[in-house]
């Protein structure tokens, strides 16, 4: 979905200690065109290691900006690792991906490396990489800076004017892109970043790799395994995205899926109103929000948090359920108590777009508009949008117009490649039920395509990315598939092969302040994957 690499996720990469570890002065050097080495690419690792991760390595590693052309210009990828410790039972590397398109991978690698049983990690080189464009490779890709920057125009196009207004917002963009990174958008998508995935195997003289992919990562994995179906060792596919829906169906189907999550939230906040105090009926919580939204989007609170921010806010609770009781706290505070202080603060927590999300967006608007085809007529997708908010009124139109841009893209797409595969090994995949930025179809048909596919489902979970986030019963299966290459075996391609209890849910503050190692790992890795499809 919407690749919002935002303060979160800057916030815990300037955590990890990795934004000045990025490639050398060599890798720069490489961007503005070098030519490629004529020998197999090698990584030359240094050390960059936090109090967190104190065996954490960088390098960098250059590959062809145009992957049909070998010899012509060089772009550089930003790698990290955590080496492996038990020789005897080595098991090659295991490369990450957080999702996006977009997403920094740099610092998932600490993490997985950490959150992995000890026994497990130690038998991997854990490597994450930032894809082309992304974060510390080189060049990075901000095409617009400040595009998110408050307040901007409502979401909801009533009236011509607010139409036309993120109409204009959205030609900039691409515009903008176009002049800034013209020759390099035609190389930004899925299919390049996998063939850049197979040169980091080479250079890291694996002949085959272990993947664990989320979210839009899900795809990229299963983009590179039908490059290379020979060349995947084992592979964990963690919140599927639909191949047979990117990107344009895909957007269209999670409108429904997060409106289903806002409802969700304002049923626990219901449950919970001894706390909060918004009413004890779904409905009526839920209609707050709302005359919420109408009250910013005429007056912004705190001259920040209009009626788009509004919604930015509170998205990320679609994604992460444990991020609700700061959002309840943050509404509570303004419908009861006319206190807009909180909700400024929230916004800034979750909604804000630092320089890493302008950077997010950009290589997500690139790598998508790319990828497949999108409507070019404006007429479509206004339909479209308008049947969709129709059902789904929470994010219908600000998911719309932070697509938009593809409608005016300055590139051709791409034709999307069947990701179909009867020659893979195993491949395990994990999906909760209720999550709204990969809903639950697209993991059936992802499992349906990969032939020899094992389901893990989380029943009732509707948080995004649910492997390594606290839920015992999942990372059992996680953890016995990396050691072994075991996987469940159920009834049949469409449905799952085992079962997990989603977990409980969360409470509310001050309670949830007393977070378990379990929790504070949950939001580490939902920090990490951001905001993503």
């Amino acid at each position: 979905m919407r690749s919002r690499a935002v303060a979160l996720l800057g916030a815990l990469a300037t955590a990890a200690g990795l934004l000045s570890a990025g490639p050398s002065a060599a890798g720069a050097a490489d961007a503005r065109g070098a030519s490629a080495p004529k020998a197999r690419p090698t990584l030359k690792w240094t050390d960059c290691a936090t109090k967190k991760y104190p065996t954490l390595q960088c390098a960098s590693l250059r590959v062809p900006l145009d992957h049909d052309r070998p010899e012509g210009r060089q772009i550089t990828l930003a790698l990290t690792r955590v080496p492996h410790t038990d020789r005897a039972r080595h098991q090659g590397p295991l490369l990450v991906n957080p999702g996006g398109p977009g997403g920094s991978g740099r610092g998932l690698a600490g993490f997985v490396a950490d959150a992995l049983p000890r026994k497990v990690a130690a038998q991997y080189d854990v490597i994450g990489f930032d894809p082309r464009g992304v974060g510390e490779s080189r060049p990075a890709v901000d095409c617009r800076p400040g595009h998110f920057d408050p307040v901007r125009p409502d979401p909801v196009p009533i009236g011509k004017g607010v139409e036309e207004a993120n109409l204009d917002r959205v030609r900039a963009f691409a515009r903008a892109c176009d002049k800034k990174y013209g020759p390099l958008l035609k190389h930004l998508d899925t299919v390049s970043a996998a063939k850049d995935m197979d040169l980091i195997r080479k250079a890291l003289g694996a002949r085959r790799i272990n993947y664990l992919g989320y979210s839009y990562g899900t795809y990229l994995g299963a983009v590179y395994a039908k490059l290379h179906p020979g060349r995947v060792r084992r592979a964990v596919l963690d919140s599927v995205v639909d191949p047979t829906g990117v990107w344009y169906r895909d957007n269209l189907d999670q409108n429904l899926a997060f409106d289903a999550r806002h409802k969700a939230f304002a049923a626990w906040i219901a449950r919970h109103d001894k706390t909060y105090g918004l009413g004890t009926d779904p409905a009526v919580v839920e209609g707050k929000w709302y005359a919420m939204r109408a009250a910013v989007a005429e007056r912004p609170a705190g001259g920040k948090v209009g009626a788009g921010e509004l919604e930015d806010t509170f998205l990320p609770g679609g994604y992460f359920n444990g991020y609700w009781p700061k959002l309840a706290e943050a509404f509570a505070a303004y419908v009861n108590e006319n206190r807009t202080a909180p909700l400024v603060a929230a916004y800034k927590t979750f909604g804000a777009v630092d320089k890493a999300g302008d950077n997010g967006y950009a290589v997500y608007a690139a790598v998508g508009c790319r990828d497949a085809p999108w409507p070019r007529s404006w007429n479509t997708w206004r339909a479209d949008t308008w049947r969709s908010y129709a059902k789904a009124p929470f994010m219908s139109w600000s998911n719309a117009w932070y697509n938009a841009p593809c409608a005016f893209w300055p590139t051709a797409h791409l034709t999307p490649p069947d990701v179909t595969n009867a020659d893979l090994p195993p491949v395990l995949l994990f999906q909760a039920t209720d999550d709204a930025a990969t809903p639950y179809e697209g993991a059936v048909t992802l499992h349906r395509k990969l032939r020899r596919s094992s389901l893990v489902v989380e029943a009732g979970g509707g948080n995004h990315g649910v492997t390594l986030s606290g839920n015992a019963c999942l990372d059992r299966h996680l953890a016995d598939y990396l050691a072994s290459g075991k996987v469940p075996r159920g009834r049949g391609p469409t449905t799952a092969d085992a079962t997990c209890d989603a977990l409980p849910e969360p409470q509310p503050e001050p309670a949830a302040a007393k977070r378990t190692s379990d929790s504070r790992k949950g939001a580490t890795l939902h920090g990490l994957i951001g905001r993503h499809r």
